[in-house]
C-alpha cells in the first residue's frame, strides 16, 4: 500500500524538463564525499536531499542515496539510472543488499511492551510483525506462523488499510486474552468482541511511520533485518534461525 510519492516520482517528471537520462539501481564501498557530483545533482533537482555518494564496485558508477532510496550516476553526471544493480558473475542483486543494510533497526530499540506477544515452544528466536488486521497476507502469513515452534512473536498492531481495520486492532488489543483473540480472527475469522480500553496503536502507528513502513506485513527479525511482505514457512524457518545466531 503506498501512502505518497517518492521523491524519484518528482525526478522522473523533472527529467522530461531536464537533459535527456536513463534509469537502473545501487552499490557498495567506502563512502567518499565527491562534492561535484553532490553540487551538479542538488543543481539539477533542487527538491531533493543527498544523504551519500560512494562509488560501486564497477567503474565510473557512482551510487547516490536519498533517504533508503538508490540512484546511480557517472563522476561526470552525463545519465541517471533507478533500478536494480546486479553482479552477474556473483549473481548478487547489490540494490537489494544494499537497501536490506540501509534498512537495518536495532531489535532492542523497538517498543515490544506494546505487542501483542506469543510463545511458542520455548520462545527462544524472535520475529517482531506489523501487521493490519485486514490485510489478506498477514492472514497468510498467521497460516505459516501457526505450527512454528520455538519462537516469541510481536504483533505490532498497525492498521493502515481502512477505519474498520482501527476498529479490530483496538478490539483484539483490549480482548481479555489479546493473542488468542488475535489468532481467532486472522485464521478462523472470529470476530473480536467490540471492546474499548486504553492501548498503545497511535504510538505504533507513529513508530511504523518513522521507519518508512507502508505496507502489511512487515517484518522484523532479531538481527535487525526486515522483510516487507509475505513469506512461506521454509523461508521464515531459515531467517529466524539466522537471524538469532549470536
Amino acid at each position: 500500500m503506498q501512502v505518497k510519492t517518492t521523491w524519484s516520482g518528482r525526478l522522473v517528471a523533472a527529467l522530461a524538463f531536464s537533459v535527456g537520462l536513463g534509469l537502473a539501481g545501487t552499490a557498495q564501498a567506502q563512502t567518499t564525499d565527491y562534492p561535484d557530483v553532490r553540487q551538479k545533482l542538488e543543481a539539477t533537482f533542487t527538491d531533493i536531499t543527498i544523504d551519500e555518494i560512494r562509488p560501486t564496485p564497477f567503474p565510473g558508477l557512482l551510487e547516490v542515496r536519498i533517504g533508503n532510496e538508490l540512484v546511480y550516476v557517472n563522476p561526470e553526471v552525463d545519465f541517471l539510472m533507478q533500478g536494480s544493480l546486479v553482479d552477474i558473475k556473483e549473481r548478487i542483486d547489490l540494490t537489494s543488499q544494499r537497501k536490506e543494510e540501509l534498512n537495518k533497526v536495532d531489535f532492542t530499540q523497538l517498543p515490544l511492551d506494546k505487542a501483542i506477544k506469543t510463545v511458542k515452544g520455548d520462545g527462544s528466536r524472535q520475529l517482531v510483525v506489523f501487521e493490519d488486521p485486514n490485510c489478506i497476507y498477514c492472514k497468510k502469513l498467521h497460516t505459516e506462523l501457526k505450527d512454528m515452534d520455538n519462537v516469541t512473536i510481536y504483533s505490532m498492531m498497525y492498521p493502515i488499510l481502512s477505519p474498520d481495520s482501527t476498529t479490530k486492532a483496538q478490539n483484539i488489543w483490549c480482548a481479555e486474552e489479546p493473542s488468542k483473540a488475535l489468532s481467532d480472527w486472522m485464521l478462523t475469522g472470529v470476530e473480536p468482541t467490540a471492546r474499548s480500553c486504553e492501548h498503545p496503536i497511535k504510538e505504533i502507528l507513529t513508530t511504523g511511520m518513522s521507519m518508512d513502513i507502508r505496507g502489511t506485513p512487515a517484518l522484523i527479525f532479531e538481527d535487525g533485518s526486515r522483510v516487507s511482505g509475505f513469506l512461506p514457512k521454509e523461508q521464515l524457518e531459515a531467517k529466524l534461525t539466522q537471524s538469532s545466531q549470536p
